[in-house]
Order: C-alpha cells, then structure tokens, then sequence
C-alpha cells in the first residue's frame, strides 16, 4: 500500500482566531446586516474582509 500525499484543498479557507477591537457602531451595523440575510455577523465581517484582501482594495482616508 503506498500513501499519495495530497495538499489539503480546505488549507485556503482555515481561519486564525484573532482579537480584535472594533467600534460599537460597526459591531452594530454588522449585527443589522446578519439579521437581514441570516448569516451570523462575524461570518459577514470575515466575508467583507476575505472580499477586500481578494481584490486587493485599498483605504482611501485622508486626515484633515
């Protein structure tokens, strides 16, 4: 019996817990978002992110 070493077609999507501070109103628009569409809101955070490290979008802020 020989083993066919295979790379894990899952490794992409594992995710690293973190903590991570974010602001009271954002936590709330996020919240809104999850019971609208019925996906848990941490899921909608990580979706967005995974969208924008995708795409390679960049912030756009000025300090005035």
């Amino acid at each position: 019996m020989s083993l066919n070493p295979r790379k894990n077609p899952y490794t992409k999507r594992l995710k690293k817990q973190i903590t991570i501070n974010i602001n009271n109103e954002t936590v709330a628009y996020f919240k809104a978002q999850s019971e609208e569409v019925g996906i848990p809101y941490q899921t909608l955070i990580n979706l967005y992110l995974s969208d924008c490290a995708e795409h390679g979008r960049k912030l756009n802020l000025s300090w005035q």
